[in-house]
């Protein structure tokens, strides 16, 4: 295990962790979070509650360009509350850095405040894999 401070994070990312109370990485964090920081793709596998969702979020984060008002990144999880989850989480790390928009789309909620956040162009969307399919064929959703 080792600090984030060893990262490459700008310091109100630090500081931002600090206050979530992450002090030091797990070892999924440790062994995916220096190569998500260099754009590299990843394949991790790690039990419920081992910080997989900090280990690509913060990179996720670190590598956003938040001045482009564009889909930048895709997360499918496979049900509703775990997308929830994964946004809120998400949400609480991205507190570090203004205008950081996070979009949740999932089934079994209205369809068209899904639309009208997409319109608005989200930098994260994380959602369900049906509705993701749904808001594509329908056109409501570019990942260009």
């Amino acid at each position: 295990m080792s600090a984030f401070t060893a990262l490459p994070l700008t310091k109100p990312m630090i500081e931002n962790l600090e206050t979530l109370g992450y002090q030091e990485m797990t070892p999924v964090q440790a062994g995916s979070l220096p190569h998500v920081l260099k754009g590299e793709d990843l394949l991790a596998q790690a039990k419920t509650g081992s910080g997989k969702t900090a280990a690509f979020g913060i990179g996720l984060l670190h590598n956003l360009n938040v001045k482009r008002f564009r889909v930048q990144a895709l997360v499918m999880c496979p049900t509703r509350e775990l997308a929830e989850q994964v946004a809120g989480e998400l949400r609480r790390i991205a507190r570090f850095k203004h205008n950081i928009k996070i979009v949740t789309i999932c089934g079994g909620v209205p369809f068209l405040p899904q639309q009208i956040s997409l319109e608005h162009q989200g930098h994260i969307v994380v959602g369900t894999p049906g509705r993701i399919e749904q808001h594509l064929k329908r056109g409501t959703m570019n990942l260009d």
